[in-house]
């Protein structure tokens, strides 16, 4: 069976890094984008089975390539492309909960995870999308 492919979308080169050693460790293969147009990309070539996309996005990195990204900006052109359109959504991010949970839900992420991330409740919810059975104790 081939590997699940995820994308990983967030404007911190670290927690793309970090995130990218605990998925590939734990058999998946990872993609990474660090704004809307490198995801956009991503989507295109790599055609991911799950994408975990961050809410915030600094104006340096929101701004690339003149469009003003933020998660749900991000989750809604990916939506519209067909590659993407049935593709689930975790929501990662160091914002306000009580601010983005609810709205994220609402346009469609699966699950919302605030930062830091406990990578262990990460992998669980991930190998529930899956339908994949949890690793033996």
């Amino acid at each position: 069976m081939p590997r699940k492919k995820i994308l990983v979308i967030d404007d911190s080169r670290i927690i793309l890094k970090t995130l990218s050693l605990k998925l590939t460790a734990n058999g998946y293969d990872v993609v990474t984008a660090i704004d809307g147009s490198e995801a956009i990309a991503a989507v295109r070539h790599d055609k991911p089975d799950l994408i975990l996309l961050d809410i915030g996005f600094p104006i340096d990195v929101g701004h690339g390539g003149g469009v003003p990204w933020d998660g749900f900006l991000i989750m809604d052109w990916l939506r519209r492309m067909d590659e993407a359109k049935d593709t689930p959504f975790i929501i990662i991010t160091g914002g306000d909960p009580a601010k983005f949970k609810d709205r994220a839900l609402k346009a469609g992420a699966i699950s919302f995870f605030h930062k830091p991330i406990e990578n262990n409740e990460l992998l669980i919810a991930i190998r529930q999308i899956f339908g994949e059975p949890d690793p033996p104790a």
